[in-house]
């Protein structure tokens, strides 16, 4: 069975539909329990006190902003490469998505940087990235949105997912980048002086595993929608040519 087969609208929504409450379901069960667990069920951290509990909304967001344009950079080149309209189609439906996930993780990073660093916001690199890749976002979706040929829409919103890759990588190597920056390293990292406490592991991995989740429902969900609306308007075209 080649890959490209999901290419075809067709095959596409015959998998798409018995995949889709697969990943919802899963999510809504991972992110039930890692959510109580991380945030009633863990012991305050000695310095950053509950506050170090948004970790378990922040972290997971911030993985999901970044790795969903590098989802949209692929699907695109696909598109470039090969014209297949499911792929851009797909990335169209998960623009809105990262959009609300780094949003999340903009507005999450600033309630946690409040108490720690005395403000909401600070021009430090990996948040001026996030904030970037946030604004690429909503370039991306307004581009959709205002182009009238889907093919000619599809093309540009490439060549902008293309750019915008650029501070998705920022987005998440900004602190190996440049020293300076009030953004601490890794949470998760193999260094024990920079780690969290072993009792947030499994709490914060579900929460990660349940956003994975939730992201792909989302996307198979809006993608099957974006090909139905297709399906539409060529019927639509067609009834206008009878």
């Amino acid at each position: 069975m080649s890959l490209w087969e999901y290419a075809n609208p067709k095959k596409f929504m015959q998998t798409s539909g018995w995949l889709l409450p697969i990943f919802a379901v899963s999510s809504a069960v991972m992110l039930t329990v890692g959510l109580v667990w991380g945030f009633f069920f863990t012991a305050d951290d000695y310095r950053q006190g509950s506050t170090v509990k948004i970790i378990f909304l922040h972290v997971p967001a911030a993985l999901m902003a970044i790795n969903a344009w590098f989802m949209m950079l692929v699907t695109s080149l696909i598109w470039l490469i090969r014209r297949h309209h499911v792929s851009a189609l797909a990335a169209k439906a998960a623009a809105p998505i990262g959009m609300v996930m780094t949003l999340i993780a903009l507005v999450t990073g600033a309630v946690w940087g409040q108490p720690m660093w005395g403000t909401w916001w600070a021009w430090d690199p990996r948040l001026t990235s996030f904030l970037i890749l946030f604004l690429f976002y909503l370039g991306y979706i307004a581009m959709w949105a205002s182009v009238e040929n889907p093919d000619t829409a599809a093309d540009l919103t490439s060549v902008l997912c293309l750019v915008g890759s650029v501070f998705a990588v920022l987005s998440r190597y900004a602190v190996n980048f440049w020293n300076q920056g009030l953004h601490q390293g890794a949470t998760f990292s193999v260094d024990r002086e920079t780690n969290i406490h072993s009792s947030y592991y499994l709490p914060a991995y579900l929460c990660m595993a349940g956003f994975v989740a939730l992201f792909i429902a989302l996307v198979l969900l809006r993608t099957r929608t974006e090909i139905r609306k297709r399906r539409l308007q060529a019927l639509l075209v067609r009834e206008r040519l009878a």
